[in-house]
């Protein structure tokens, strides 16, 4: 049974509004009256006025703007532009996505643009070249994690590392881990899963994409004051690369050149107190791992580890060990 397009006169004409219209553009009488007729659709000027109305009070931001000739236009939407921007930027830059997922939730954030604003995110710079996740096994894992969150389970998984061919080398003997998931942190472009050992009595972290076959148990999730005040924002300002390690409170020495690097690091509220000229010293909490020397590493002598000592010793054999490497 056809039906009366002439009922889907409102409709047409608000998904003309959101698609096409923004602040920077809108659509005229004559071209609205035009696009509908093209839907086979006939329309006079008053019903349209009218329909402009029953939107408006339907919640829809239809806005006049007296320009020559006037132009009626959807202004705000429940994403700015410059929030559309940032959403496919993190999309694309994000690693643990395979392309085609990339590509695919792009598309989705695009639909919340109107025309002319989509075509500004088809020429928003992509990094080429950039590494993408060859499967999407961690989407799904992260949303099966979630769960075990939430439903307060125990997870069970294999863990597997790479070796020198290439070749998935399993963990643990190839047994499975029996944890209990505390939190996922996402951190340089990967899901990580921070849980809790049992055994160890201890937190334990693990890249998501490393991960396989992971499994919900019926088994309740483990229960203690430590997992209840488990602080994300702590690890996160502590661990380099979500290595963990053992807590230190370092003393660094920084040259201003590296300042910014730190604050970006450490946050600006950073406790620091001038030193010698052009240097301060920052004193902050930091997890011991390779992962921390590396980003020392980076500055060269631009950011030094003052205190403790046996920090700084273990830096310098660390060092040492790379440049043996190249003799």
């Amino acid at each position: 049974m056809a039906v009366n397009r002439q009922k889907l006169k409102l409709l047409y004409l608000m998904r003309m509004l959101e698609e096409e219209t923004d602040s920077e553009q809108g659509l005229t009488m004559a071209q609205i009256l035009e696009k509908l007729e093209e839907q086979g659709i006939s329309a006079e000027r008053k019903s349209i006025y009218r329909d402009i109305e029953a939107l408006r009070e339907f919640g829809v931001d239809v806005r006049t703007y007296q320009r020559a000739p006037v132009e009626y236009a959807v202004e705000h939407r429940d994403f700015a532009f410059p929030e559309l921007l940032l959403l496919v930027d993190a999309v694309q830059s994000s690693r643990f996505l395979t392309q085609r997922k990339s590509d695919a939730l792009v598309e989705g954030v695009k639909r919340l643009a109107s025309k002319r604003q989509r075509a500004l995110l088809d020429k928003r710079v992509h990094v080429e070249g950039r590494i993408k996740m060859q499967n999407e096994s961690v989407f799904y894992s992260v949303d099966r994690i979630q769960e075990a969150i939430a439903r307060k389970r125990m997870i069970s998984f294999l863990y597997f590392k790479y070796d020198a061919a290439k070749r998935k080398k399993p963990q643990h003997d190839g047994g499975r881990y029996l944890e209990t998931p505390v939190q996922l942190v996402y951190s340089d472009g990967y899901y990580y899963l921070v849980t809790f050992n049992e055994k160890h009595d201890d937190f334990a972290t693990y890249r998501v994409d490393r991960m396989d076959r992971i499994m919900m148990m019926n088994e309740p999730a483990l229960r203690n004051e430590r997992i209840a005040t488990f602080d994300t924002r702590e690890l996160e300002s502590r661990a380099f690369g979500m290595y963990r390690g053992d807590p230190v409170s370092a003393t660094l020495l920084v040259n201003e050149a590296a300042m910014g690097a730190v604050i970006d690091r450490f946050g600006k509220e950073v406790d620091s107190v001038p030193a010698d000229a052009g240097e301060a010293r920052v004193h902050a909490v930091v997890m011991k791992s390779p992962a921390f020397f590396g980003w020392l590493a980076q500055f060269g002598s631009r950011v030094r580890v003052e205190k403790p000592t046996w920090l700084a010793h273990e830096y310098r054999d660390y060092l040492a060990d790379i440049v043996t490497a190249y003799e």
